[in-house]
């Protein structure tokens, strides 16, 4: 895989079938490749992936190795990695696109506007990996698994839809399980602090991304946690 600048990063991103982006947060449309303006709420199986499989999506997703990862293990599913950092899913796109991975997407654009591009049951699971904690208490909105958060997910995910965190943060782990706890519609169906102490309990784990390497190599531990909708 050739590197590139930034530029040719989003040149090149601006070409590939897989992948939607959203340069005006007041009109929410998105640039699909050959300069196509579409927003296919409601119709990501149709219109992007043309079939009708569960939709699974991973948010701050970054380079995009877990929904690569989660797309090449499950080819009965589709899955879209969702980041607002365009060369970092460059990388993922990139490899998707040369590799024909037809169960994959990319959405570029800012979390906070997620449910702005998915309908109301649109989505049948979510995962959030080594996303930024937050750490300082005034900016704890921002995390993704804030009760601001919580309520998107709320609006498109399916009935018994899960949501996973996998992170090395201490802080946004225990904020999360409180959350998920406090929240009166909500279900914690497993949470571990560690692991890797003993055998995975879900095989998906076992993907690492390029973060979570560099934290295992500094020691971290990695905690997990499962919940839904109730």
């Amino acid at each position: 895989m050739a590197k590139r600048n930034k530029l040719g990063k989003f040149a090149e991103l601006l070409s590939y079938k897989h992948v939607l982006e959203n340069f005006d947060h007041s009109d929410h449309l998105l640039h699909w490749y050959d300069e196509k303006m579409i927003n296919p709420k409601g119709q990501w199986k149709q219109k992007i992936f043309n079939n009708d499989l569960p939709i699974t999506i991973e948010l701050a997703c970054g380079k995009g190795e877990y929904t690569v990862g989660l797309a090449q293990r499950y080819p009965d599913r589709n899955f879209i990695g969702v980041d607002i950092k365009g060369a970092r899913i460059w990388k993922g796109a990139t490899f998707v696109e040369e590799n024909n991975i037809t169960n994959a997407a990319f959405l570029r654009t800012r979390i906070e506007f997620i449910s702005e591009f998915f309908a109301e049951n649109e989505i049948d699971e979510i995962w959030i990996t080594f996303a930024d904690p937050f750490l300082k208490s005034r900016k704890k909105n921002r995390r993704l698994t804030s009760p601001v958060f919580l309520q998107k997910y709320k609006q498109i995910l399916a009935k018994n839809g899960t949501i996973n965190l996998k992170t090395d943060s201490s802080i946004l782990y225990y904020y999360s399980v409180a959350t998920v706890l406090e929240e009166n519609n909500t279900e914690v169906l497993y949470k571990n602090n560690n692991i890797y102490k003993s055998e995975l309990e879900f095989t998906e784990l076992d993907i690492k991304t390029f973060y979570e390497q560099s934290h295992l190599e500094d020691g971290r531990q990695i905690k997990f946690l499962k919940f839904k909708f109730i």
